[in-house]
């Protein structure tokens, strides 16, 4: 309960762009079509995205005839469980380790993400539990990329492993995955580059990290994370798109809630790809990246 009514306060923004509208709208004496048109603008608006829009849209004037609903005040919680029902439809998957094997989580993203923040927010907690943790610092052609993560590793109590600016990012993961061995590692994060202006350049060399990954590692638990930004918007989803075609991505870890009305992105993500939302982060401090529960994101946005 404290961490829901936190989590409602976090994404206040967000709740006040997505719901303030909406209460307008289901405030009102008619329920018809210019309704659900008003409604589909403010679904738009608060960063769902036109495709999710319409699938809402659709759903919940399937269920007033369905539910005979005459009401426009009742809709509002029909609307709710079609929400949830979205967030839950590619499933609910904590992000944790698996004991007694060395765990690989392999982070993509475009620079500004806040991957390195992630990064060292996972490295804190688990060194904190007593896990023995390496960061890999694989982006190698951002100016002081390797630089920013030797203090979060530093802070977290985690061992770094780096090369030289410019250096091959192959070559970086190759002696993590060797380093993660000898030295009987709980978990080892791998940090990338996310140059989208290089695409095709990109995508090589994290294809390129998946095999040596795959050849170095066969036996670890991989998960393979987009780390997003939720103030973006909707170019959120058009990233997620650009890098599931590259990398055979596990989920979603979606930052920067606390600071953005965009919020409603999450719902368009979820619904327009494949991929669970496993984490998100609502604050600066390690507690605030939180798994994602979607019926406690779906509560929070309506209450």
């Amino acid at each position: 309960m404290a961490f829901l009514q936190n989590l409602q306060s976090k994404i206040s923004r967000t709740r006040e762009q997505f719901t303030g509208k909406l209460s307008g709208i289901f405030s009102g004496s008619k329920l018809n079509d210019d309704l659900y048109e008003e409604l589909e603008e403010a679904l738009i608006q608060g960063d769902v995205g036109f495709g999710t829009a319409c699938y809402l849209v659709a759903h919940l004037s399937k269920r007033v005839k369905d539910e005979r609903i005459t009401d426009p005040a009742l809709l509002q919680p029909v609307l709710e469980e079609e929400i949830t029902a979205i967030l839950l439809k590619n499933g609910q998957i904590p992000l944790a380790l698996k004991e007694g094997q060395l765990n690989i989580w392999m982070m993509v993203g475009v620079n500004g993400a806040g991957k390195t923040t992630t990064i060292g927010k996972l490295a804190a907690k688990y060194t904190l539990e007593g896990k023995k943790v390496i960061v890999a610092a694989a982006d190698t052609f951002r100016a002081a990329a390797a630089e920013q993560l030797a203090i979060w590793a530093n802070r977290a109590g985690a061992d770094l492993i780096r090369q030289t600016e410019g250096a091959d990012p192959g070559a970086v993961v190759f002696d993590a995955c060797r380093a993660a061995a000898a030295r009987h590692a709980d978990l080892l994060i791998i940090d990338t580059a996310g140059r989208l202006q290089n695409k095709a350049n990109l995508m090589d060399e994290l294809r390129k990290i998946e095999k040596i990954i795959e050849r170095e590692a066969p036996d670890a638990a991989v998960e393979k994370l987009l780390v997003l930004d939720a103030g973006t918007g909707q170019n959120a989803i058009s990233q997620t798109k650009i890098f599931g075609e590259t990398v055979n991505l596990s989920g979603i870890i979606l930052t920067k809630l606390d600071g953005t009305a965009k919020g409603g992105v999450v719902i368009g993500i979820v619904n327009e790809s494949s991929l669970p939302i496993r984490m998100i982060g609502v604050g600066e401090s390690i507690d605030d990246l939180r798994n994602f529960d979607p019926q406690e994101f779906a509560s929070a946005l309506f209450k």
